[in-house]
């Protein structure tokens, strides 16, 4: 298909994938039936996760950072988290641990689901650990994955485990030659399994932004291997030219036809000039990297398209922007849905009501005399007001996900 084909299938593909038919059943706190009760059904949070990186959390010393969490809470489920070892970890066994429970606890508090990002990876690589022999690092890695998974069980269950082993072997430090060794399916099936270890109940990633002949054999590899693997994580930073429409639906193609979830992890679309083609360098920050009128409407004309075609698509389970807002964005480049003031961007308004007020369910509904009824809904987490014929008021909630049963119990009280 071309974009425009796509484009204008996306809404029939938005009602095929990311509704449901569903049975609702009203009951009192008792299990009896409630017949004939009317109730509003209205969606609070989608199932599909719409988030962005959440590094911002930990600027409590910024005057602007409640007006970030303000922002980030009232439009995103989903928030990511950083555990950068280098970061995480600056001094040999001092770690910010506590730093990083307090913005889990936020997310949890808001209704963000917390991931963390990333257990294992070439680069943000400790100072301290770069006279060490290879072999003493690879212990403390593997120490490492294992404590913190265990240790946030409960508060974060959702990890990119590894991130971007198809380059690691370019790197000169223990991880790059751990995988230029023994090769990345290996190495990341060994990380996998660390992490599933300490926490068999949690979602674990393999996250890359190498979309490649590469990525795909890794990924080969790890199902060959019988790794715990159980989404894909696809990096999409368009820091230079964007994709082309029918780019991002071949990539989900592609990634989709290995059978697992797919993450776009790490989505970036500018609002203001692009990188050079030839500039490689990914480290340098540039802080006269400005949003313009005129990029902003750029942004919100593809990152809508772009917002589109993946929720359309049924292999993809969530999209992370990076970053949300300018004022602690990577590179320093103007890429946030916010700018660095805090007023939100027209991306953030056109997201706002694409997914809280199109996307969404909000409709009343009338039991029968079994106190049943069905309605067409997204997934997600609902509240239910409710009133009895006789005029008693009632509330309730319930959830509805996609691969669940299509019964809702709903007790109102």
């Amino acid at each position: 298909m071309n974009a425009e084909e796509l484009l204008q299938d996306a809404e029939k593909r938005i009602k095929e994938h990311r509704t449901g038919d569903l049975c609702i059943a009203f009951a009192d706190e008792k299990g009896a039936p409630i017949p004939e009760v009317s109730a509003r059904i209205k969606l609070v949070r989608h199932e599909f996760k719409l988030g962005a990186n959440a590094f911002g959390l930990g600027e409590n010393k910024d005057p602007l950072c409640d007006k970030y969490k303000e922002l980030f809470a009232g439009l995103l489920n989903y928030g990511t988290l950083p555990f950068y070892w280098g970061s995480y970890e600056p001094e040999k066994g001092k770690k910010k641990q506590a730093k990083l429970s307090e913005m889990a606890a936020w997310c949890k508090e808001n209704g963000v689901i917390p991931k963390g990002h990333p257990l294992a990876w070439h680069e943000v690589y400790p100072k301290w650990a770069e006279t060490l022999p290879d072999s003493k690092v690879l212990d403390l890695l593997k120490k490492r994955v294992k404590e913190i998974v265990a240790h946030f069980e409960g508060q974060i269950d959702i990890w990119d485990v590894v991130n971007e082993a198809t380059v690691s072997h370019k790197f000169e430090n223990a991880v790059g030659r751990w995988i230029k060794t023994n090769g990345g399916a290996v190495c990341v099936a060994e990380a996998l399994a660390w992490a599933n270890r300490a926490n068999p109940d949690a979602v674990l990633l393999y996250n890359d932004f190498n979309v490649s002949p590469e990525f795909e054999r890794l990924v080969e590899g790890l199902l060959e291997r019988h790794a715990p693997l159980h989404t894909i994580g696809i990096q999409s930073h368009m820091h230079k030219a964007v994709w082309p429409v029918e780019r991002i639906w071949e990539v989900c193609e592609t990634y989709a036809w290995f059978g697992l979830p797919l993450h776009f992890t790490e989505a970036t679309v500018l609002s203001g000039r692009l990188k050079a083609a030839d500039d490689n360098d990914w480290h340098k920050v540039q802080t006269d990297w400005v949003t313009t009128a005129e990029g902003e409407a750029f942004q919100l004309d593809y990152g809508s398209k772009f917002y589109t075609i993946l929720f359309s698509h049924p292999a993809v389970e969530a999209i992370t922007w990076w970053d949300f807002s300018d004022k602690w964005a990577w590179q320093g480049a103007p890429a946030g849905m916010v700018r660095k003031d805090m007023t939100p961007k027209p991306l953030y308004d056109w997201l706002m009501d694409a997914f809280h007020k199109r996307w969404t369910t909000d409709t009343k509904v009338v039991a029968d005399k079994d106190g049943r009824t069905t309605a067409r809904c997204f997934f997600g987490w609902y509240e239910v007001e409710a009133e009895t014929p006789s005029g008693q008021k009632l509330k309730g909630s319930f959830a509805f996900r996609r691969h669940k049963n299509r019964l809702a119990i709903v007790t109102l009280k």
